[in-house]
């Protein structure tokens, strides 16, 4: 028992180290020169406030009209729903968005993901791909998507470039499963009833 916590105690050590070593280095080449940390500055707003271990708080959106409704009809209470969309920003101006029915809390489980690209990558998809994707421009004022941990200002600098983007979600849990039943599914947005 003793042999275990003095080898417990060397791991905690070293590992300690080798946190406060990365952080001396970070930022910092080989030869100690400052590297530039490259991110999408216009999608991840709070770089500073979410550092890249953190990646799916880059961007978060909520937004109704992301649940398979169980009717046809636009009273249907899942259209209602507000689904959490935690995103993570890539370079090369793609987003992936962790969906989660109530939140990302510390006990939460994603339901699916929504796949954001630019204009140019979808028109650069194959014709029988472009019928899984939804048009932002169309669909974020239909969704009622917010930005509730952006300021005004944050949100109204990053919307035009939403607009200008395309989503894919696909779904591997609906939302009270308590695992990922039956096959994932891509919920085709724009095909979804109207509403009021």
């Amino acid at each position: 028992m003793k042999l275990l916590k003095t080898i417990l105690v060397a791991v905690s050590l070293l590992s300690a180290a080798a946190v406060v070593n990365a952080a001396d280095h970070s930022g910092h080449d080989h030869a100690g020169a400052t590297v530039q940390k490259l991110y999408n500055e216009t999608m991840n707003p709070r770089q500073n406030e979410y550092p890249n271990h953190l990646g799916f708080n880059d961007l978060h959106i909520q937004a109704i009209r992301h649940m398979a409704p169980d009717t046809h009809s636009n009273n249907d209470p899942l259209l209602q729903v507000i689904v959490h969309h935690h995103c993570k920003a890539y370079e090369d101006s793609t987003l992936i968005c962790m969906m989660f029915h109530t939140g990302m809390k510390d006990q939460d489980k994603p339901m699916g993901f929504e796949y954001i690209i630019p204009t140019a990558m979808y028109e650069a998809l194959p014709e029988e791909e472009k019928r899984y994707w939804h048009y932002h421009l169309t669909e974020v004022p239909r969704a009622k998507a917010t930005f509730p941990d952006l300021t005004a200002e944050e949100a109204a600098k990053i919307l035009p470039v939403v607009n200008e983007t395309y989503g894919k979600v696909v779904y591997f849990k609906k939302p009270h499963d308590e695992l990922p039943l039956g096959e994932p599914y891509v919920l085709i947005v724009q095909d979804m009833p109207e509403q009021d």
